[in-house]
């Protein structure tokens, strides 16, 4: 069975560079899925938020990776898809020159060999909790 989303590359690309992401996708068939920012708090949380919910969030920045990737996942599978269906990924980063290389390594671990497309955008804190290092927003398209 083909793929309903296809990588799309160019004539200028090589192989042997690591490219954590595909330039564009290319989508044949599905339902879009449109993915509020996620972080290493729990999907549900107070609102207006209470400093004391995140208390038990790690410091670290690949520990903060994994606990959003793994609510992602918990997402993307109650709208039927998975980590494979992302097309499209914004990942805001606080501190790039501290956190982004922990980062990509977790999040190359989830992707595997597959590439969304990805913009990242450092900021200065995360609107959640200031003690947050990463949120993703996610765009998927999970098969009809």
């Amino acid at each position: 069975m083909a793929r309903h989303i296809e990588p799309i590359h160019t004539a200028e690309r090589d192989p042997q560079l690591n490219m954590p992401y595909a330039p564009a996708i290319k989508v044949h068939s599905g339902k879009i899925v449109f993915i509020s920012g996620v972080t290493a708090a729990p999907v549900y949380h107070q609102h207006p938020h209470i400093p004391e919910d995140f208390d038990r969030i790690p410091d670290d920045p690949s520990e903060q990776a994994r606990m959003t990737m793994d609510n992602l996942q918990k997402v993307l599978a109650a709208a039927g898809g998975t980590l494979r269906d992302v097309v499209m990924v914004t990942r805001y980063i606080r501190d790039m020159a501290e956190n982004q290389d922990p980062i990509n390594a977790v999040l190359g671990q989830y992707f595997g060999d597959h590439r969304p497309t990805s913009t990242t955008v450092e900021v200065v804190r995360m609107a959640t909790d200031p003690r947050l290092k990463l949120e993703v927003q996610a765009i998927a398209v999970v098969p009809e």
